[in-house]
């Protein structure tokens, strides 16, 4: 008996299980910061509590909400590479592939975000804590460090909305017609795409268009309404 797993979808099925699994990691990480730990600590106020989440609970979250990011991105990377392995390069001209590089962009950018932006200021933020449990002063830079983690947390929730949207869009949904070219659409929502990011690394918490990202509510919403406005570009630019 031949087993499926040594036939030539086998590679395939195994990067998109791992890619599950490490996917799953990561956003529901990112889904536990942003809708249950951010309203806890603000809840939560000088609790004695809020200290102890800190030192204790945020490190080993973010090991697996880190991690977890690396796993999906590399697995996903080989995903596309299998892909084009089997169809051809051409295939990344096909809706599958526009729809692929917008989630894998969009997810990529997730990625830098939690690498470059959250966790050198979440280190900022758990070190200071550190020193105060031990009798020390509190960094001066934890409070902007802090504020910096959250505009970039919120910016990748609001992204993982529209970037799941597309990932399950390439192999389930026919967005782009055969021969199609939607240039000013992908322009259109790489520009949205842009802004949004430039807002996660300079926009200040609470001002200008970052107070929208303020509660978690309005960025599902926010992050709803994109995934409707980049599908709707794709199709009517084509």
């Amino acid at each position: 008996m031949d087993l499926a797993l040594l036939t030539s979808e086998g590679p395939s099925f195994l990067f998109r299980w791992m890619h599950l699994l490490t996917g799953i990691t990561w956003i529901g990480l990112l889904y536990y910061f942003n809708f249950v730990q951010v309203p806890f600590m603000a809840e939560a106020g000088t609790e004695p509590a809020r200290p102890v989440v800190t030192r204790f609970l945020v490190p080993r979250a973010l090991w697996w909400f880190r991690w977890g990011a690396v796993g999906t991105w590399l697995t996903g990377f080989i995903l596309i590479l299998l892909k084009i392995q089997q169809a051809g390069g051409g295939i990344m001209a096909q809706s599958w592939g526009y729809t692929i590089q917008l989630g894998m962009l969009l997810g990529t950018l997730m990625f830098l975000n939690v690498w470059l932006v959250i966790w050198p200021n979440q280190k900022i933020v758990i070190a200071s804590a550190e020193a105060v449990a031990g009798g020390g002063q509190a960094d001066p830079k934890a409070a902007d460090a802090g504020k910096r983690a959250f505009m970039a947390s919120r910016t990748n929730t609001l992204f993982s909305i529209p970037m799941l949207f597309f990932m399950g869009a390439a192999s389930h949904l026919s967005v782009v017609g055969s021969g199609e070219r939607p240039l000013v659409g992908v322009g259109l929502i790489c520009a949205i795409i842009a802004a949004a990011e430039a807002n996660a690394i300079w926009g200040k918490r609470g001002e200008g268009p970052a107070k929208m990202l303020e509660k978690h509510v309005g960025v599902i919403h926010i992050g709803l309404v994109l995934a409707v406005v980049f599908y709707l570009l794709l199709e009517f630019t084509g």
